[in-house]
């Protein structure tokens, strides 16, 4: 073969290469382009099918919910069924459901006690004493932080099974830090002028406190089958402030007006915290009354309303006291020394 022909074999093979890898090229590129489509074909039926069920959503029935949203069987009809976006969620706020007047109990309150804590809060030093607004705000931080988890739970527990975990805790610890910080204004108003037991007690119920709140962050807590144990916890740890409410009333008298007012507003809040709580835990009047009940008064939202009266109540005897001890009480040296 001559040096001319080997030179346009050479030529030939080398041009068939090049048609070879422009084939191969493009035909990756075709994957890719492929492949690219394909992925934002899945994104847009995504949005789609969210879109879908954040406009068009209908209310169910509770066997057709998934495990982690069946909680009161007693309540039939009307619930929402799994919402995976935080947006559905909030505007649902606006749709009638089993969920609606929880929501809607817990979010007023909240307004409310946000705004009586910020009227309270802005007077002026000479009216109200900086030390007199720190006490106050810590009943102020308790009752908005359980108004307030409580109002998110029942928004988005229908997000998913990790969200409606996630904030299932922050409610049962809402209650526990109410519970927590509603006691330490009347002990230390009630308490004003005996030092000593004051601390005790406050220190008493703060760790209290702490300890159902790391309970309430415990995975089993928040399941439907530890609805008894739930509300006997509370309970329990809102009864524990009987044992320094009789030592009150034997430091100022039983008689005395201002025990007799003081305690009785007391009790009062007690009294609207157990029947709430007893009436969550035995789930009436729904209970009685299957199926009749589900959008309106069952037992959690009789509760939601029973734990706003009893904040409001604890709030309208705290500030008797506290006008009381500020205005016209002189406590003793000696009885400061002594207890």
């Amino acid at each position: 073969m001559s040096l001319r022909q080997r030179t346009e074999a050479k030529a030939s093979i080398d041009t068939s290469n090049i048609h070879v890898v422009k084939n191969d090229i493009k035909e990756e590129h075709g994957e890719n382009d492929f492949m690219t489509f394909a992925h934002n074909a899945a994104d847009q039926a995504e949005q789609v099918v969210r879109k879908i069920i954040q406009a068009g959503w209908n209310v169910c029935h509770f066997n057709k919910l998934p495990h982690w949203l069946q909680d009161n069987d007693y309540l039939k009809h009307g619930h929402r069924p799994p919402l995976p976006s935080f947006r559905a969620c909030f505007k649902s706020i606006f749709r009638i459901h089993t969920e609606t007047g929880n929501i809607w109990t817990h979010l007023l309150g909240c307004v409310t006690f946000i705004s009586i804590a910020a009227y309270f809060l802005i007077h002026p030093t000479l009216e109200i004493q900086l030390q007199e607004k720190l006490v106050f705000g810590i009943f102020f931080i308790g009752a908005i932080a359980c108004l307030g988890f409580s109002f998110a739970f029942h928004t988005v527990c229908c997000h998913s099974q990790f969200v409606s975990q996630v904030f299932s805790k922050l409610d049962y610890a809402g209650i526990s830090l109410l519970i927590m910080c509603s006691n330490v204004p009347w002990l230390y108003y009630g308490f004003y002028c005996h030092f000593h037991p004051k601390l005790i007690y406050v220190i008493a119920v703060c760790v209290l406190g702490l300890m159902t709140i790391v309970v309430s962050f415990l995975e089993r807590f928040s399941a439907p089958a530890w609805r008894s144990f739930r509300a006997g916890l509370f309970i329990c740890f809102g009864l524990s402030g009987v044992i320094p409410a009789i030592h009150y009333g034997f430091l100022e008298g039983w008689v005395n007006s201002v025990s007799l007012s003081s305690l009785g507003w007391l009790v009062l809040m007690g009294a609207l915290y157990i029947a709430g709580a007893l009436l969550y835990a035995c789930r009436i009047p729904e209970r009685f009354f299957p199926g009749k009940f589900d959008i309106w008064l069952h037992s959690h939202q009789i509760f939601h309303v029973f734990v706003i009266s009893a904040a409001l109540v604890h709030f309208r005897g705290i500030t008797e006291l506290a006008l009381h001890r500020i205005s016209f009480a002189q406590c003793e040296l000696a009885n400061t020394l002594i207890l």
